[in-house]
């Protein structure tokens, strides 16, 4: 008997992620607790140069304890502590782009005595990290790491960290499976279990960051650093050693789930990412992909027109699409490339709207979606509107799908990637075609003026593809482990805990009580229902043959 996919219990989270902003505002707000405009803001950027320690330990440095601490002689601050936080906060394992400065004369910041002692009454409350590593596997080149992050309720979700030349992209999740039912990803199979908190989102970036800084300081075979984590050697360039890139410069959300129907969250996760305070990524070095939301493609535009979005289309036309991707019935393409048009040309609208209201543009706002070539291909060469397009042996890889695709795109100047398709354990049988093919394909799209190119492929070797880890994990353990009826889908010992959320590679528990195995190793369920059918088959064959007795009787 196998467990069926349980959705997550949101409410309530226990410890709450203290990266959740929006939570943590709410709760500090609730208590009477006001801070200053910035106050916030500074704390979070404490938080993350000290490398997220544990929550009571950032509360400790806070408050003083191995730290310079002076209190404020103005009389109007007597209820502000003035906080010092050290260089020996920087957790190990960890990275940033700047660790907290200790040097004499630097303005050290200021909180609320009420806020301080909030934070430490509350360290069960909120965590710094809610979720954990529960195993991560690198490729055998050295280029791609794919993480399974087990989340509090036990729920299990996928990054991906992919290394190039002079950069680390991480690939994160946003839900917990995904409702969409692309026919050729794994995450599909699992159906929706439900959304990522921002907070839960930001924390695949801290353990990303983490195990990349672990990799820099675990010394190889020779005795070097960090040539398990990047391709390649250090090179001396103009003089100067280039040394490998220890930060994340890149995020892409391509991993489990649809990010626009998480919509809330993971805006709040890409704000957090772009700050300077915090992880200070470039805007265009942030995308998020999507199956196909237009109503949410359009408030992403508005909201974060800056960051990068990409359309994953996967098909030439409706009717092709529709068989591949389920949820794109009632959704027509033309309306999704229009969508992704108007993210590709919103900045440039932007630029142009404001010269118009400054009075050094006399241009007619009402042509404005009429852009020239080379105003459409200057925005183009941002790449701030991008076509996934999977390559699959089949109708939609022929090269008439090719003609169709570049005709879709003709004039837009999008940027389109053809993804070379990772075989998963999906209902349908899919290859992905031949090198020379997938060529001629890319050749015909560009042929239309769209920027096109092939993604290069990683990570095939470690079920690098979307959900595909989770998915194999829960398989293992679906064939090996056998749950008590009574039980459902959770531990006896481990109430409200789903089976996927084992700890370690292999641990699976056996529900069932050690008296209920055979000597000859038959399975103890199937003797039960035998010996349960052969009883009810006896008591129903007695009481015919009584009645048949008693008929007989009266005649």
């Amino acid at each position: 008997m196998t467990a069926k996919p349980i959705k997550r219990y949101r409410d309530p989270l226990s410890p709450k992620p203290i990266l959740d902003r929006a939570v943590f505002l709410q709760s500090i707000k609730s208590n009477g607790i006001v801070l200053k405009n910035g106050q916030l803001d500074l704390f979070y950027q404490l938080l993350h140069r000290s490398g997220y320690p544990p929550l009571h330990e950032f509360v400790t440095e806070l408050r003083g304890r191995g730290g310079e601490v002076t209190v404020s002689s103005n009389d109007d601050d007597e209820d502000k502590e003035d906080v010092s936080v050290l260089s020996n906060l920087v957790a190990s394992k960890f990275r940033t782009k700047n660790a907290v400065s200790s040097r004499p004369g630097r303005s050290r910041p200021q909180f609320p005595k009420s806020f301080i002692s909030y934070l430490a009454k509350n360290t069960e409350e909120f965590a710094t990290i809610t979720s954990r590593v529960q195993l991560y596997k690198t490729s055998s080149d050295g280029s791609t790491t794919k993480i399974a992050v087990e989340l509090q309720d036990g729920h299990v979700v996928e990054s991906v960290l992919m290394r190039h030349e002079g950069r680390v992209t991480i690939c994160v999740s946003s839900q917990v499976g995904c409702a969409m039912g692309c026919t050729f990803c794994a995450t599909g199979t699992m159906g929706i279990r439900g959304n990522l908190s921002s907070g839960e989102i930001l924390e695949q970036l801290v353990h990303g960051s983490r195990i990349l800084a672990s990799s820099l300081e675990t010394p190889d075979s020779d005795g070097h650093l960090g040539t398990d984590v990047f391709i390649g050697e250090d090179k001396d360039v103009g003089g100067k050693q280039k040394r490998p890139l220890d930060m994340i410069r890149n995020v892409v959300f391509m991993g489990m789930g649809e990010p626009l129907n998480n919509y809330t969250n993971v805006l709040a996760a890409c704000r957090a990412m772009i700050d300077r305070r915090l992880w200070n990524l470039a805007h265009n070095h942030v995308t998020v992909s999507t199956v196909g939301v237009p109503s949410r493609m359009r408030d992403l535009t508005r909201d974060l027109p800056e960051v990068n979005l990409a359309l994953s289309l996967h098909a030439p036309n409706q009717s092709m699409r529709e068989k591949i991707v389920p949820a794109a019935k009632g959704t027509s393409i033309e309306s999704l490339i229009e969508a992704l048009d108007e993210h590709m040309m919103a900045l440039a609208k932007r630029k142009l709207n404001y010269l118009h209201e400054s009075g050094e543009n006399g241009t007619d706002l009402a042509a404005v979606k009429e852009f020239s070539s080379d105003e459409r291909q200057s925005a183009s060469k941002k790449k701030r509107a991008m076509i996934e397009y999977v390559m699959l042996e089949g109708d939609t890889s022929t090269i008439e799908a090719a003609h169709q695709l570049g005709k879709l795109c003709e004039g837009r100047h999008l940027v389109v990637n053809l993804i070379p398709y990772n075989k998963t354990n999906v209902k349908d049988k899919l290859s992905c075609p031949s090198e020379e093919h997938m060529q001629e394909f890319r050749r015909i799209v560009s042929s239309y003026g769209s920027f096109c190119s092939i993604r290069r492929t990683m990570g095939a070797d470690i079920a690098g593809a979307c959900g595909q880890l989770v998915v194999e994990e829960e398989e293992k353990q679906r064939q090996n482990t056998l749950i008590d009826i009574e039980d459902g889908p959770y531990h006896k010992d481990e109430s409200r805990k789903p089976l996927v959320t084992s700890k370690g590679h292999d641990r699976i528990d056996n529900v069932m009580d050690a008296d209920t195995s055979t000597a000859d190793g038959a399975d103890p369920w199937l003797l039960r229902l035998t010996v349960a059918t052969v009883v009810v088959a006896s008591c129903f064959i007695l009481s015919s043959t009584v009645l048949l007795l008693q008929k007989r009787n009266r005649n």
